[in-house]
């Protein structure tokens, strides 16, 4: 399999393969863009011509540079096998469709027919399963998860996902082209949610689950975060810039995956946003109201309210991070590298936890799961074996 990759195809020219369709441009590549819509490909070239007048404009590019950047894109609509036959010379082909298995492995199932036999596939999937996706195709070999972070083109993380099925030739291949194109590359094992979409998971969950409690409202809770904690956005600020349909597709995703895992449960209350079509900045009514002239709601300022809410949501997401570790999601390096770069935490969590103290940690959970009886506090297994032996959190033995 040649592991040369020049041509480049994106299926899918929503924000995340357009973007993604246009990193590849800028870095050299030629580039096929396709979907079935023909007004997401309109948006598509008009996002890719602002973004190069932009970067002409700050002085980083030439316009002549500019131009051979537009140069090298394709737009091609549909997604027929007839339609997709100008990937059929793409070394790569980056799959950025619905978060759905099934209109997944059927894309994947047809690409195969286009494509050449020495061509990867891969899915830009946040959480489904790659080894899912690669059943539905014949040379399962060459399929290979590729998450990259919305904007595609700023972002800095990519989580390389390699199935049990994946050749070690096809994750080094893609590992390199994200590496080539400046970005800060991370191995995650298959697993629901991969590392960040697992690991963050508290961060909404947890707050949620403050809300119903009635601890506190939304807008104090960000206000904790933010300001205690030194999260760039609260948890209820940043699902309504999101979009609750994708935050909660995400959870719904994960807690299925790992067959109802209490520490992943879904929030009711986000479900029904979803319902009612509240979906966020997007729709202009989320947990907070962007209807013009809206007031927003001031937070209770209270040190001691807010840095109890620090606390408990940090011990849930120090467990998080504990835990990946512990069942091979991922390296110590990599949890850390990206929880820091791909969703912009204050700190790595695993040195945040010996900042704080792996045993203040541990009992904070062990008093959550003793007062509410709930299994999603229980503490990982090398959270107890860290106290227990006086390890650090960022220690990368095996425990």
């Amino acid at each position: 399999m040649s592991m040369h990759i020049r041509k480049i195809g994106v299926v899918g020219a929503g924000a995340m393969g357009a973007g993604i369709a246009q990193l590849a441009a800028q870095f050299r590549h030629e580039v096929v863009l396709c979907d079935a819509h023909p007004m997401a490909l309109v948006r598509a070239r008009a996002s890719h011509e602002k973004a190069m007048a932009r970067e002409v404009e700050k002085q980083r590019l030439t316009q002549e540079e500019a131009d051979a950047v537009l140069a090298r894109f394709s737009y091609v609509e549909g997604t027929t096998l007839g339609d997709l036959a100008p990937l059929a010379e793409c070394d790569l082909v980056i799959e950025a469709i619905v978060e759905q298995l099934e209109p997944k492995r059927e894309l994947l199932r047809t690409l195969e027919s286009v494509v050449r036999p020495d061509a990867i596939l891969a899915s830009n999937t946040s959480s489904l399963s790659i080894a899912a996706l690669a059943g539905a195709c014949r040379h399962k070999s060459r399929v290979v998860g590729l998450h990259f972070f919305n904007p595609a083109p700023i972002m800095p993380l990519v989580e390389v996902i390699p199935a049990i099925t994946t050749s070690a030739e096809v994750a080094t291949a893609v590992r390199a082209l994200a590496d080539g194109w400046r970005k800060v590359t991370v191995i995650a094992s298959d697993t629901p949610g991969f590392i960040v979409n697992r690991v963050a998971r508290p961060y909404y969950g947890e707050a949620m689950r403050l809300r119903e409690e009635g601890v506190a409202d939304c807008a104090t809770i960000d206000w904790a975060l933010k300001t205690i904690g030194g999260f760039r956005m609260g948890p209820f600020e940043l699902t309504d810039f999101i979009g609750h349909d994708v935050n909660f597709a995400v959870t719904r995703s994960v807690f299925d995956a790992m067959y109802g895992d209490p520490r992943y449960r879904p929030s009711l209350q986000q479900q029904r946003l979803v319902e009612a079509g509240w979906l966020g900045r997007k729709t202009g009514r989320g947990f907070y109201d962007y209807a013009e002239g809206a007031v927003q709601p001031a937070p209770v300022e209270d040190p001691a309210l807010g840095q109890g809410i620090v606390d408990r949501v940090l011990a849930m997401l120090i467990n998080e991070a504990v835990d990946a570790v512990h069942v091979g999601v991922c390296s110590v390096a990599d949890v850390e590298l990206a929880m820091t770069t791909g969703v912009n935490y204050p700190k790595g969590l695993l040195a945040w936890g010996d900042e704080i103290g792996a045993a203040t940690v541990l009992a904070r959970l062990q008093s959550l799961q003793f007062e509410t009886g709930d299994d999603r506090y229980r503490p990982s297994v090398r959270l107890r074996r860290a106290v227990q032996a006086g390890v650090s959190l960022t220690d990368p033995r095996r425990l």
